[in-house]
């Protein structure tokens, strides 16, 4: 299949899939002169790249995790999405905090509108 139909049944557009080639997320696609040629797991592993990013991981962290043609390194996702869970828990906790900071100044400018 070529990149528009790779683009339809995948969902990103081409100038994503071509990003994903020229970053080496997309290894060893066949070419009929000047074009490409996809598979279906090429299908999923786009879907898979897509997904990736709405969890947070970036394009250079996929790219580390990726052991051949459409394969990664699968503890090693593991791994890293432990490490994204982390960090979102660590941003839940300091907006939490700010929240908090943000009542009691709110609560405090209250007490001085009051009293004027």
């Amino acid at each position: 299949m070529y990149i528009g139909e790779l683009s339809k049944l995948s969902g990103a557009s081409p100038k994503a899939i071509r990003l994903y080639e020229s970053r080496g997320l997309l290894l060893d696609i066949e070419r009929r002169g000047k074009y490409r040629i996809y598979n279906n797991k090429d299908v999923k592993f786009v879907r898979l790249i897509k997904d990736a990013q709405t969890l947070g991981v970036t394009l250079s962290e996929l790219k580390e995790l990726l052991i051949s043609r459409n394969e990664l390194n699968w503890q090693s996702v593991i791994e890293l999405l432990s490490k994204k869970q982390d960090d979102i828990d660590s941003q839940i906790n300091s907006l939490i905090l700010q929240k908090n900071k943000i009542e009691v100044y709110r609560d405090n400018i209250k007490k001085c509108l009051s009293n004027s």
